[in-house]
């Protein structure tokens, strides 16, 4: 009988850092948790739910902005302790594609939808008044909206939609799956019943459109927000805006990976982020005339107590090494 020897520790090579984002309960103050040790071996393009795979990313740079000090004591002084004064973190990277949620990301505040405006609505920077929403019916799932046939003619193959509830007045955090806004008055958003679809981010593709039978959308992709609540209309929508100003901050829970050749991954977990800066974009040279236009994110990372010794934290690096190597 006879074993293999273990291999000796290699550097890791990795070919691009993998991006997962998850929401935070924002009313809760509820981060997006993962733990390498439950799944960390999971398929990196299918992550555990509520994580969202957002493919690869480039120019990943991740920054340790804490300060430190020392406790002197003695005469003449000597450093005997040292101690952290402050607790920060950035992480900074460019998307290569661009999407609701990767523009949303980047652009750090409110990321709006570009709702279908109706006939003669006045021209508006973040979108004009849009047609009216229409009701779901009954047997709507996360890739399948249910409508009565004559709404559904609307609708067509390969056209974008957002589903989320009417605005009727609610203040705080708004927004179905994810907080999208945090409305401080009605007034505020003129009481508007589409704001919460303006800003949702339960918004998808339709594959097609049936008014036989079963009348409905078919999705190219799950809601984001999984089967539709009771309540939830749907508008169609152009595509999206966000701006340069703003008072709200998004927050999101992010991990990069990176999978090395031999098998091993590292995973940089950060539980809170929120973006330090504007929407911001860059560009690179393809064969001319054409370039690249890659969106620019950049986030500092908010901590969170970690339930093993109540020590505050901004970040988990986790490395699981390739299998038979030293460690």
């Amino acid at each position: 009988m006879s074993t293999s020897a273990p291999l000796a520790a290699l550097p890791p090579i990795g070919r691009r850092v993998r991006a997962w984002f998850a929401p935070v309960d924002r009313a809760q103050q509820l981060p997006t948790l993962f733990d390498p040790s439950v799944s960390g071996s999971c398929s990196l393009g299918t992550p555990p739910a509520p994580w969202i795979d957002l493919g690869f990313i480039e120019n990943f740079a991740r920054k340790s902005a804490s300060k430190y000090g020392e406790l002197l004591t003695g005469s003449p002084a000597a450093a005997q302790y040292q101690v952290r004064e402050t607790l920060d973190a950035t992480v900074s990277f460019r998307f290569k594609s661009w999407s609701k949620l990767s523009m949303a990301l980047a652009a750090g505040s409110q990321h709006m939808n570009l709702i279908v405006p109706a006939a003669g609505a006045a021209a508006n920077g973040s979108g004009s008044k849009g047609i009216p929403s229409v009701s779901l019916a009954a047997g709507s799932t996360a890739t399948f909206l249910a409508l009565a046939a004559s709404d559904a003619a609307n609708f067509s193959a390969g056209s974008l939609v957002t589903a989320d509830l009417d605005y009727a007045g609610q203040t705080g955090y708004v927004g179905s799956g994810v907080s999208a806004a945090y409305v401080q008055s009605a007034a505020a958003v003129n009481n508007d019943p589409d704001y919460i679809r303006r800003v949702s981010f339960n918004v998808a593709r339709v594959a097609s459109v049936s008014t036989g039978t079963a009348p409905g959308l078919q999705l190219a992709q799950p809601l984001l927000a999984g089967i539709p609540a009771a309540g939830i209309k749907v508008q169609p929508i152009l595509g999206f805006v966000d701006r340069e100003g703003g008072t709200f901050f998004q927050e999101w829970s992010a991990l990069f990976i990176v999978q090395g050749q031999q098998g091993e991954r590292i995973f940089w977990h950060y539980p809170r982020l929120q973006a330090p800066a504007g929407a911001a974009e860059a560009s690179a040279p393809l064969a001319a005339p054409l370039e690249r236009i890659a969106l620019s994110a950049a986030f500092r990372a908010l901590p969170v107590t970690d339930a093993n010794d109540g020590e505050q934290v901004v970040c988990f690096r986790s490395y699981l090494p390739a299998p038979g190597v030293l460690v």
